[in-house]
């Protein structure tokens, strides 16, 4: 069983604060076409959770929201997606990500200690890519960008990755 609290913000939208549930595969609920924020640590330490599908409108994905969901291995970016608040994927088990055009920086820890993490396409939106972003990736060996994409010289931190 799944459930989900929100809150609705200024703009008339919700926001998803809390998870309470012990699924493999998790379907944010869409409210109407209504929810654009993730809160932070949503489904943090949810070890069991293997999927998330997130509805298309939401745009900002909170810190660390899945810290410690290792064995996550699906995630479908939605296309709305705008922001990633720092250390939203720390400590997960994905393996590959697809970042939506909407994405224009990758905060500092964003992938944190993703160990299994091996390969990230930018969209082609991407412009930054902070300090830090993947220390600890240590199976990461592919990262596609485009060409006036700016990378912090620390983005991986003690990692050579031919990008």
């Amino acid at each position: 069983m799944q459930g989900f609290t929100y809150k609705v913000i200024e703009d008339g939208t919700y926001c998803i604060t809390g998870y309470q549930g012990d699924e493999a595969d998790v379907v944010i609920p869409n409210y109407g076409g209504r929810v654009t924020i993730l809160f932070d640590k949503l489904f943090s330490g949810h070890s069991e959770i293997t999927s998330v599908d997130i509805p298309d409108t939401v745009t900002d994905m909170g810190e660390f929201l899945f810290d410690g969901c290792v064995d996550l291995r699906h995630i479908q970016l939605p296309s709305h997606l705008t922001c990633l608040w720092g250390y939203t994927f720390v400590r997960c088990g994905i393996e590959e990500i697809v970042l939506p055009d909407g994405v224009k920086t990758l905060p500092p820890f964003a992938f944190k200690d993703c160990k299994q993490l091996k390969k990230v396409v930018c969209g082609s939106g991407m412009e930054k890519i902070s300090s830090w972003v993947f220390e600890g990736c240590d199976g990461l060996t592919e990262l596609i960008h485009g060409p006036n994409v700016e990378i912090s010289p620390e983005a991986f931190a003690s990692k050579v990755l031919n990008t």
